[in-house]
């Protein structure tokens, strides 16, 4: 949630923070705001722009219009957690004499009872967020100590909840007060210059030297330095990295939408995933997940199995496997819960981030935990991982991006090549999360002596093939869906998603998807649930989609569904497979699909499926990037 980007050094600073929050808005794009210390009169100067046109975002307005200017600044752009959309509620926040400027991401637990107190001392607060009181409580700190680290340690005891704060303060012109505790925040080093921000994306292009900020910590940046402190005050060492990406461009090249060029770009960001895993010989490289200095090659990949995921002995001895989730990463893994109990044999259990810590823990032995996330920042999920690790519990992590914090707690690593995903609806981190799993489970069946090296290899083979599908059965279908039946859907108002067995999550994901860019309702069922209550809400205007599979039995249900569906008069859509003509000829609408390894069903489907949701959503004329009320990471609970 919110994107944060400062910078200190020897050039002029507006350009560097607009070009990085417009890198960050898939963050959040509520509001945009920018504030640098006057080069001439030492004071702070800023603008700030809340809400959007069709036309002009507010990164774009402070890009038109902002005439500040200095070496030192900082920006941030909003997805609003307190306070209404509003100039007022717009961050930078101040203190009363404006000599203090804080950007911040996460939640102030407790706010409304610091704000009352600074009230009672005569503060005068113009915003309702929880953000403004940071200012004005720094800004009591700094009164009493003239030792800006003193004031720093006693403001962060007073502080609860998840925050990355950048305070630009008058009193210091050349450097800025970063702080952080259960919030992403990262630190640029660049020549003669600093950067810090929320995400590594939004100076990608500027330097590939980072350093992590740890948990309670705060850091005082200048032009060519760097001081790390704990909340204790003890100093702290300061650990360089180099970042190697896979790709930092960031632009639609030619699409519309950063959605559809996503779609677009599943079958090679599949492809390049299971390259990056299909070597597993032997190597004489030594893996390290804290080593970010190498870039992502095949033949690094057996080390990291071997030294990062798990060792043969634990693979041996594995009795279960938990994996973890919010949003369309636990859908993927509800998918890939088939893949590891059909293939490795082994009870897989999926869990919602967002209610695992408050349910009872019961410690596993022999056990692992794969933490899925894209951004690997993502705050149920990171929760979830620091309370595994507290009970010295394995765990891995499936991320979309390497520098980020889930990656350093967890033990293992799993690396998606994906590339930088900027729409907020997931489209190919979810494929990739797929391929990925479906190879793990592979892998370890491998391990564990119940599938052969050509097993696996066809295996892989089957990843290639179904990634194929996935693209092919796009353009299949492409001018019917941008001609007809993009417009014929568009005009419904709510829709009913049915699946069985590995399709039934895959119906959740869809659902998902549409709801999320269209604003359209959109139910998931178990199809097996449909006579158990949801057939009353059949009818001429709700179109009923089902997801079919290729088990046999399973199928000779769907049919069934389906047919239960027609003799109430009902609107059937289906994805269904070559062969299947039962299910086709009972459709209004089918989209027919060549046949894929059964347990890669869902992937084979995702392309169309997303394909599908993105015309019906431009027909409707909603913003697809950026949908309302919604940030592509979030990282508070």
């Amino acid at each position: 949630m919110c994107g944060i980007i400062a910078y200190v050094g020897t050039k002029p600073c507006k350009q560097t923070i607009i070009h990085g929050l417009s890198r960050l808005e898939y963050r959040g794009y509520d509001s945009a705001g920018l504030a640098c210390i006057d080069e001439k009169h030492k004071h702070i100067s800023y603008h700030k722009y809340a809400g959007t046109t069709t036309t002009t975002s507010p990164v774009q307005r402070l890009e038109q219009t902002a005439t500040i200017n200095g070496h030192i600044g900082i920006g941030h752009t909003r997805w609003a957690t307190h306070g209404v959309v509003n100039e007022e509620n717009t961050h930078p926040h101040f203190n009363c004499q404006k000599n203090i400027a804080v950007v911040h991401n996460g939640i102030i637990e407790g706010h409304e009872k610091i704000r009352k107190a600074l009230i009672e001392q005569g503060h005068d607060l113009h915003s309702t967020t929880d953000t403004e009181v940071a200012a004005h409580l720094l800004g009591n700190h700094l009164k009493k100590h003239n030792d800006l680290k003193t004031a720093v340690m006693e403001f962060s005891q007073e502080l609860h909840g998840a925050y990355a704060f950048v305070f630009l303060l008058e009193k210091y012109p050349e450097k800025l007060l970063i702080m952080r505790r259960r919030s992403p925040l990262v630190v640029g080093i660049g020549e003669n210059e600093m950067f810090a921000a929320s995400d590594y994306l939004a100076f990608s292009d500027k330097t590939n030297k980072v350093v992590f900020l740890p948990d309670d910590s705060f850091a005082l940046l200048s032009k060519n330095n760097i001081e790390l402190y704990g909340f204790d005050g003890k100093a702290l060492q300061v650990i360089e990295h180099k970042i190697n990406s896979l790709s930092q461009k960031i632009d639609k090249q030619g699409f519309d939408h950063y959605m559809l060029k996503e779609i677009y770009e599943q079958k090679h960001a599949i492809t390049r995933t299971i390259s990056f895993y299909n070597l597993i010989g032997s190597t004489n490289k030594t893996a390290n997940k804290d080593d970010l200095t190498k870039p992502y090659e095949p033949n690094y990949t057996d080390a990291i199995w071997r030294q990062l995921t798990l060792n043969p002995n634990e693979v041996g001895r594995l009795k279960s496997i938990n994996m973890i989730g919010a949003g369309t990463s636990w859908h993927a893994a509800r998918i890939a819960q088939f893949f590891f109990e059909y293939i490795c044999k082994i009870p897989t259990r999926v869990h919602l981030a967002s209610e695992f810590r408050y349910m009872p823990f019961f410690k596993d032995t022999n056990s692992t935990y794969i933490m899925i996330s894209q951004s690997g920042e993502t705050a149920d999920t990171l929760e979830a991982l620091k309370l595994i690790s507290g009970y010295d519990q394995h765990s891995i992590a499936l991320t979309n991006v390497a520098s980020s914090s889930m990656v350093r707690e967890a033990q293992g690593f799993l690396p998606m090549q994906a590339g930088p995903e900027i729409s907020v609806a997931s489209t190919k981190a979810f494929s990739t999360q797929l391929a990925t799993l479906f190879w793990l489970a592979n892998r370890i069946a491998l391990e564990r002596g119940i599938i052969d090296e050509k097993q696996m290899h066809d295996a892989e083979g089957d990843l290639f093939i179904a990634a194929e599908i996935l693209e092919a059965s796009i353009e299949n279908y492409k001018l019917e869906i941008t001609q007809t039946l993009a417009s014929q859907y568009a005009k419904y108002d709510r829709f009913i998603f049915l699946g069985r067995h590995i399709s039934y999550p895959f119906a959740m994901e869809a659902a998902l998807k549409l709801k999320e860019i269209s604003y359209v309702f959109a139910q998931p069922y178990p199809a097996g649930e449909l006579k158990h209550g949801p057939i009353a809400l059949i009818d001429e205007k709700t179109p009923i989609f089902i997801f079919s599979v290729l088990d046999d039995l399973i199928y000779q249900k769907l049919v069934s569904n389906a047919h239960e569906v027609k003799a109430r008069h009902g609107h059937l859509v289906v994805f269904a497979f070559e062969g299947q003509d039962e299910l086709i000829k009972a459709a209004d609408t089918a989209f027919v699909i060549p046949r894929v390894n059964p347990l890669l069903a869902p992937l084979a489907m995702t392309g169309l499926m997303q394909f599908f949701v993105y015309h019906i959503t431009c027909v409707l004329g909603c913003p697809i990037d950026k949908p309302r009320n919604l940030a592509k990471s979030v990282t508070v609970e």
